[in-house]
């Protein structure tokens, strides 16, 4: 066995330098043979992306400025740009420079189904790390934590959901968000009002903008970025308390603890750097949205030493 030519060459060395040469490259060929046992002992993602050369990263369509699609129809966002640092690592951890990134786009009602179907590696969105999505997928640590509000008109004086009682509110499909309108309803604290189910953010700003609902609700974060991208923006606003809270996580496969490992120290290592404030920055500051406690918390509590 391996470890029984080791030791034995282990004594040869010190009884005979002679066949020092010898005992060494004995020695080589026993760590070379265990380094190729293990490359060939890979599971999961790892051994899928070493075995196609290649690694999927799941993208929004318009997700801005989290994931979506730039004026070249590539995707990109802050968070297709922390995914590329999970790149990066499982490129290091393979000793692989050559795997390819592809991307697929999902949508909120196929983004589960799709990373666990193996179709995309890293989904990265704006996916809210829950209990109940636990049971199907995995998460990545933290990397942005929002909640649920309201994106309305000035000129209708809503402060609160409250304020729409006998009014059509739009939410995507599938979402926390939904869940959390629906939450306030079924508790009999919305009387009269009516939800309007979109299939993305898209369909949501577009059915405010054009009147066919009276407010959209979904992660704050998101509704500014919709506004600022809005022909309407001077029209509409982002009003009321948070409804729900919505910590962001990039979702990967269960039960693949190897592959988690190299996420994990990914992150961990931009969170350490500080790397990630100028990240922050580049994608939030332009809409201004200036980074809160609690996420720079989440940042600090997450950079886990090596």
């Amino acid at each position: 066995m391996p470890v029984v030519l080791e030791v034995t060459e282990m004594r040869i060395f010190s009884r005979c330098p002679r066949i020092l040469t010898l005992g060494g490259a004995a020695l080589l060929a026993v760590v070379s043979i265990g380094g190729a046992t293990s490359a060939e002992e890979l599971t999961g993602t790892l051994k899928k992306v070493s075995e196609t050369g290649s690694i999927t990263l799941g993208y929004r369509e318009a997700s801005a400025p989290f994931s979506f699609l730039d004026e070249n129809k590539r995707p990109t966002g802050y968070a297709i740009e922390l995914c590329l640092k999970i790149v990066d690592e499982v490129k290091t951890a393979l000793g692989r420079p050559d795997v390819a990134v592809k991307y697929a786009p999902v949508t909120p009602k196929t983004r589960i189904s799709m990373v666990v179907d193996g179709n995309v590696d890293l989904e990265c969105g704006t996916t809210t790390n829950t209990l109940a999505r636990q049971q199907q997928v995995d998460f990545s640590p933290i990397y942005f934590t929002t909640g649920t509000r309201l994106l309305t008109w000035k000129a209708s004086k809503v402060s609160e959901i409250e304020n729409l009682s006998g009014k059509m509110i739009a939410v995507v499909g599938g979402s926390t968000n939904e869940k959390a309108v629906r939450g306030l309803i079924d508790k009999g604290q919305l009387s009269g009002v009516q939800l309007l189910v979109m299939n993305d953010y898209a369909q949501g700003i577009a059915a405010l903008e054009t009147k066919k609902v009276d407010a959209f609700a979904t992660d704050d974060i998101v509704l500014y970025g919709l506004l600022a991208k809005s022909d309407k923006k001077q029209d509409l606003e982002v009003v009321g308390r948070y409804l729900s809270y919505d910590p962001y996580g990039i979702m990967l496969r269960r039960d693949d603890s190897a592959f988690r490992l190299v996420v994990n120290r990914a992150l961990a290592r931009v969170f350490r750097s500080g790397e990630i404030l100028g990240i922050y920055a580049r994608w939030f500051d332009p809409i201004s949205v200036p980074i809160s406690g609690t996420l720079k918390a989440a940042f600090e509590l997450q950079a886990i030493p090596e």
